[in-house]
C-alpha cells in the first residue's frame, strides 16, 4: 500500500474512533477529501460549460437536448467551489439555437471572471457582434458552409475572436483545408471527437495533428468520456489521445468540464449529471508537472480569451 493509502486509512480509522463526538469532524474530514488531487493555481479556468434556464430563456423549438435547469448558482455549488477554478467560459448550447441571452446573463454574474462563446447566424449584424463583445464574448461556435465560414471569420478576426468547432470524426478530414485557411484561431472541442477504438490511427486524429502543427489550432482536452471505450476511471484510450495533443501543442491546449454534461444528462434517456471532480483529477494525471498545468489552466485561457494576467482571481 502506498504512503497515501496508509494515510487515508488512518484518517478514516480516526473518524470512526471519534464518531460519538458528533458529525462535525466527519463532515470536515470528508470535505477535505472532496477537492482536487493537485494544487489549483490562481486564475485557473474551466473553458467550457453550458447554462440552461428554460423558465426565463425558453429553449428553441425542436431542441433535441433539453437538460434540467443549470444556473450559475448550480455551477458554483456543484463544480466551481470544489474544483477551485475561479474563471469560466460559458458556451451557448445547441438547445438555444442562436439565442445567446442565457449565456450573456451568466457572464454578467461573474464580474469579469467569465468569457462567452456565442452562436450566431452567418449574416449576424455588426451591432450584435459589438454588443456581444462588450458583454465578454470572445468567439463563436459554428457550423456553416465553407463560403459563409470564411466570410464570417474575417469579421471575427477584427474583433480578436476565435471560431470553435465540434466536428464529427467522419467530417473532420474534409474540413482540413478550410480550417487551415481561417484567419481566426480555430478551437476544437472535446478532443475533436477523435473516435475509439482506433484513436491515434484514425484519419481524424491525423487531421488534428496537421492543424495543431500549423500553429493556429487550439484543443480543448475535455470530454474524455465521450468517445472512450475503456471507460472510467482512467479512460485509457482517450487519455492517450489527450496526452498526445498536450505534448504536441502545450501552448494551445485548454481544459474544461463540459458541465452539465448535456450529451448524457439530457435527451431521451438522461442519467444524473456526472461528477466533474474525477475528470479534473484525471487531467492532473495527464499533466503531473505543475508548471505545465499552470500554462494550460491559466496562461492559455488568458491568451485566447483575453483574461487579465495582472488580475488573476484567487483559487476558490
Amino acid at each position: 500500500m502506498t504512503h497515501r493509502g496508509l494515510r487515508r486509512r488512518s484518517v478514516l480509522a480516526g473518524i470512526s474512533s471519534v464518531a460519538l463526538a458528533g458529525t462535525g469532524l466527519i463532515k470536515e474530514a470528508l470535505a477535505a477529501q472532496d477537492k482536487p488531487d493537485f494544487e489549483v493555481p490562481d486564475g485557473a479556468c474551466d473553458c467550457h460549460i453550458h447554462l440552461y434556464d428554460p423558465a426565463r430563456f425558453p429553449f428553441v423549438e425542436g431542441a433535441r437536448l433539453r437538460p434540467a435547469n443549470a444556473s450559475v448558482s448550480d455551477y458554483r455549488q456543484q463544480v466551481q467551489q470544489r474544483l477551485r477554478t475561479p474563471r469560466v467560459v460559458a458556451v451557448t448550447p445547441s438547445t438555444y439555437g442562436t439565442d445567446n441571452r442565457c449565456m450573456v446573463d451568466g457572464l454578467k454574474q461573474y464580474n469579469g471572471a467569465a468569457r462567452g462563446i456565442a452562436v450566431v447566424p452567418a449574416n449576424v449584424g455588426d451591432d450584435e457582434l459589438k454588443a456581444l463583445d462588450a458583454a465578454g464574448v470572445r468567439g463563436v461556435r459554428v457550423n456553416y458552409p465553407r463560403e459563409q465560414l470564411i466570410a464570417l471569420s474575417h469579421r471575427l478576426h477584427e474583433l480578436g475572436w476565435n471560431m470553435e468547432f465540434l466536428p464529427s470524426a467522419a467530417n473532420l478530414p474534409a474540413m482540413e483545408e478550410t480550417l487551415l485557411a481561417l484567419p481566426t484561431p480555430v478551437v476544437l472541442d472535446h478532443l475533436a471527437n477523435v473516435p475509439e477504438p482506433g484513436g491515434m490511427d484514425s484519419a481524424a486524429y491525423k487531421t488534428v495533428r496537421k492543424l495543431l502543427d500549423a500553429g493556429n489550432c487550439w484543443m480543448k482536452v475535455s470530454g474524455a468520456y465521450i468517445q472512450s471505450k475503456d471507460g472510467p476511471p482512467d479512460y485509457a484510450d482517450t487519455s492517450a489521445v489527450a496526452k498526445s495533443f498536450i505534448a504536441a501543442a502545450p501552448e494551445r491546449c485548454l481544459w474544461a468540464t463540459n458541465w452539465p454534461f448535456p450529451d448524457i444528462s439530457a435527451g431521451a434517456n438522461p442519467v444524473p449529471r456526472p461528477d466533474a471532480l474525477p475528470f479534473f483529477n484525471l487531467f492532473g494525471r495527464w499533466v503531473p508537472d505543475a508548471q505545465l498545468r499552470h500554462r494550460i489552466l491559466v496562461e492559455n485561457p488568458e491568451k485566447l480569451y483575453g483574461f487579465d494576467p495582472a488580475n488573476r482571481p484567487k483559487a476558490i
